[in-house]
């Protein structure tokens, strides 16, 4: 199965056995599983069986594994004001959690 989900403000295309980076989740604990109910479609790989929701699928769910809670790389941010001597440098890390789909279920 097929299914389009909504968590952290993005959507996510994801099948069976997917590992995705989203944003950081933070009821859940490394190892445990987590119910995603913001199903927006739901279809075979072939494309039958297809529901749209409106916005969400009433009776979809996908069950997934948080495999790690962790921090993206440093990106680096640089400010720069010419004739002014202004410059300004600092980094930030994103949070992230890592899934794996278990089951999407309908």
């Amino acid at each position: 199965m097929i299914a389009v989900i909504k968590t952290g403000g993005k959507q996510y295309k994801i099948k069976e056995g997917d590992l995705l980076k989203v944003e950081k989740i933070d009821s859940a604990g490394v190892g445990k599983n987590i119910i995603l109910k913001e199903v927006l479609l739901v279809s075979e790989e072939d494309g039958k069986n297809l529901k749209v929701g409106t916005p969400y699928v009433a009776s979809a769910k996908v069950e997934a594994k948080v495999l790690k809670q962790d921090r993206a790389r440093k990106i680096v941010v640089k400010k720069f004001k010419a004739k002014v001597r202004y410059s300004r440098t600092y980094g930030h890390r994103q949070p992230f959690t890592q899934l794996e789909v278990v089951k999407i279920s309908v």
